[in-house]
């Protein structure tokens, strides 16, 4: 049963409402007090995107509650709160039904009991404004709780059956209100990890092994540090969880007196093999995967493509790649850990509490009960705070010398850890009819895996049996009616030996959408098709691609209507000057069970001498379902599309000697405010269930780009990121343009 019992609030937060006693919790998810102010716990991280604002919202909406009386609190790990994890453009999307009907069963409670207490019929009531209003007569929700018996309890499946508003009904959903967290974030009383301190803490620096794997320590020479005033000692830390191997911990009295000493602390290693290994060879590798047909997952594998292959008027096949990328959040990860009244606390930010508490566990040889999770606001975490494993040698460093330590990486230690995005090789084949129409289509993908490095049982098995990433090949299974299709997924297992690949944000549509969308460009060229119609012919919405309730109602006929509408949004087909283009992408976002329908018409400008490329502008259009916090979600669209661009022509490292090439940001260039191009995004209407905004725009913008330089040139670039380097090349073997 899930009942209005009073639920506790997470273990060490405070409440901001008045004294527990006094709280009607109706649900774990939020509380109301005498007054009538409502306080919704949120389990998701707080990292720039407003969530909490989101998800109240949603709870505020059904419960019928005016939104001057809500707040937020962001509580820390518990197992009540069921998977605590942000990412994936997940938050709103899992959120919405759940809490819709947990603020619609708050509200048939508090009307219930308010027309009790107002001695009506509860059928002749309305809640609305936080009361409950039977004709010209009313009762608060604050005088409920004050004065009612509020135990009226539903079972999981009257919550499920749970109606909720119809969308012509709603008032707060998909209007303009402030955000809750801006005040915090403006007035500096916002508590971010890097700021959590307890008294007698000892801060710590690591001193970094050569490689993430394999490192074992020879020997510490700590004379030099010992001159530093404030320095205590160096030890190097034992970790039965394999998640920090030869890591030497540098302890100090403050930050600036770890951080010279652990510079002057000379520590012999031996290495594993990993330390020989470049990006080349990660590449290399992947090459030979995809070569070998007997390998891999198969994601999609229709029957009938090989013979639709053999029977084909014509083929093309290409293959695109690209470059190691870092995630350079602006807060370095950073922990603090202690032991407290039997409770190991770890005070940090960060976005998959589910997923390192068992390594915590493991790690310091304790009960996962043990151990909890504090919760703060994250500087940015972009996918990098999903991996929390800078919380292990923080929490073992702290049980070695028995007192609070407060770990903080510089930036370069930051980047030297980073759970980077792996690079990534993908080759496809197409077979065209002897009237250019697509019969068939093949895509395989090779790259590191996140997910079966970090938690491997999130792993689904593909229709051979063999078990994939799906974070990283989402994408690839796109919504075009191609005929017979095959994608392949291949685990690049020198990548995921040589360092630990991450999840950044947009995942494996960062890369499976570029090559996925550059190709439909060649193959529209081939068969000498405009790349729009070429699209708009194969988003059909038949078969597989028809779309199903509850997430992906319309299927590909909404990205259609996306696309179309970017395409006469931009002037799809105006003439343009010389130099310049316009290049078109659509996507689904992230995952085909909760597509974020998306488009993109990006105008650059290349420079035929250098082969800089200005982008003009970007174009975006997005069906998202209900859009539930709409600045929140403009925002996240600009975010995304920035982020794109910055991975398109801008970021990119290199993987060498076991070790990242770029460790700050004089050598690893995101994108700069005088690089900023005009951005024009509207949101297709629709009162569909709502869908992750934090992510899909970042899949769209990379390719639009390299379409867009090959219509104003007619180079062709296949590997991101987009160097001048490269579209010189691509011009010298370029027909003129």
């Amino acid at each position: 049963m899930l009942g209005f019992i009073p639920a506790r609030l997470a273990v060490g937060a405070e409440s901001p409402l008045s004294e527990p006693q006094a709280l009607f919790e109706p649900t774990i998810w939020y509380a109301i007090d005498r007054q009538g102010r409502v306080a919704v716990n949120i389990i998701r991280a707080e990292m720039g995107q407003h969530v909490g604002t989101a998800l109240a919202r949603i709870i505020a909406e059904e419960l019928e509650v005016d939104w001057d009386q809500v707040t937020i609190n962001h509580v820390d790990s518990d197992p009540k709160w069921g998977l605590m994890v942000t990412g994936g453009s997940w938050s709103v999307w899992q959120s919405f039904p759940a809490m819709s009907r947990a603020g619609a069963a708050g509200r048939l409670a508090l009307v219930a009991e308010g027309a009790k207490l107002l001695d009506v019929d509860p059928a002749t009531c309305i809640a609305r404004s936080g009361a409950v209003h039977a004709g010209t007569r009313a009762i608060t929700y604050g005088e409920i709780v004050t004065r009612g018996d509020l135990r009226r309890t539903f079972s999981v499946e009257q919550l499920q059956a749970m109606p909720i508003k119809p969308a012509a009904d709603r008032r707060l959903i998909g209007q303009d209100v402030a955000a809750l967290d801006i005040p915090s974030k403006t007035d500096g009383t916002a508590v971010y990890g890097i700021d959590a301190t307890v008294p007698g803490l000892v801060h710590a620096r690591p001193k970094l092994p050569p490689t993430r794997n394999d490192s074992k320590v020879v020997s510490i020479d700590d004379n030099a540090a010992r001159a530093v005033p404030g320095y205590i000692r160096s030890v190097a830390l034992e970790d039965p969880s394999g998640t920090v191997p030869g890591w030497v911990m540098v302890f100090a009295d403050s930050v600036t007196a770890a951080e010279r000493a652990t510079d002057l602390v000379k520590v012999v290693w031996t290495v594993g093999p990993s330390a020989k290994v470049s990006e080349k060879d990660i590449q290399d590798h992947a090459a030979r995967l995809i070569a070998d047909p007997k390998g891999g997952a198969l994601v999609v594998d229709d029957p009938g493509l090989d013979a639709a292959f053999q029977a084909a008027g014509s083929t093309l096949e290409r293959t695109y790649t690209t470059s190691s990328a870092m995630h350079f959040q602006m807060e370095p990860v950073n922990a603090l850990a202690f032991e407290k009244d039997g409770l190991f606390e770890i005070h940090t930010g960060n976005q998959w509490q589910s997923l390192i508490l068992p390594t915590l566990a493991k790690a310091l040889g304790r009960p996962e009960a043990t151990i909890i999770l504090r919760t703060y606001l994250l500087g940015g975490g972009f996918g990098r705070r999903l991996n929390g494993d800078y919380a292990v040698p923080a929490a073992l460093a702290a049980q070695t010398i028995g007192q609070p330590v407060k770990m903080v990486l510089t930036r370069a230690d930051d980047m030297r850890f980073d759970s980077f995005r792996s690079p990534s090789v993908q080759t496809l084949r197409m077979a065209f009819d002897g009237g250019g129409l697509v019969t068939a289509m093949d895509h395989h993908a090779a790259a590191g895996w996140p997910t079966e490095v970090m938690v491997p049982g999130f792993m689904p098995k593909a229709s051979n049996g063999v078990a994939y990433d799906p974070f990283a090949i989402s994408g690839a299974d796109h919504w075009y009616n191609v005929g017979a299709q095959r994608v392949r997924a291949l685990s690049n297992d020198l990548a995921n030996r040589s360092f630990r690949p991450g999840w950044l944000r947009s995942v494996g549509p960062g890369w499976t959408n570029w090559a996925v969308e550059s190709f439909m460009d060649e193959a529209a060229l081939a068969v000498g098709v405009d790349p729009l119609v070429f699209r708009l012919r194969m988003l059909d919405g038949t078969g597989r691609n028809a779309g199903s309730p509850p997430n992906a109602v319309g299927g590909a006929k909404r990205q259609a209507a996306v696309l179309a509408a970017v395409a006469q949004r931009a002037g799809w087909g105006t003439a343009l000057p010389a130099g310049s283009g316009l290049g078109i992408a659509t996507t689904f976002g992230q995952e085909r069970d909760m597509p974020t329908w998306v488009a993109c018409v990006a105008r650059v400008r290349v420079n035929r001498t250098t082969g800089d490329v200005v982008v003009e502008r970007l174009t975006l259009v997005a069906d998202a379902g209900t859009v539930v916090h709409p600045d929140g979600a403009l925002a996240q669209m600009e975010g995304a599309a920035l982020w794109g661009l910055s991975l398109a022509l801008h970021e990119g490292s290199e993987f060498s000697n076991g070790q990242i090439r770029d460790t700050n940001l004089n050598s690893y260039t995101p994108l700069r405010m005088g690089d900023v191009p005009d951005l024009d995004i509207a949101f297709i209407p629709s009162e569909e269930v709502p869908t992750g905004l934090g992510e899909p725009a970042t899949t769209v913008v990379g390719p639009a780009i390299g379409n867009a330089i090959f219509a104003a040139t007619g180079a062709r670039v296949r590997h991101l990121p987009i160097r001048p380097a490269a579209i010189l090349a691509a011009l010298a073997s370029a027909s003129p343009r």
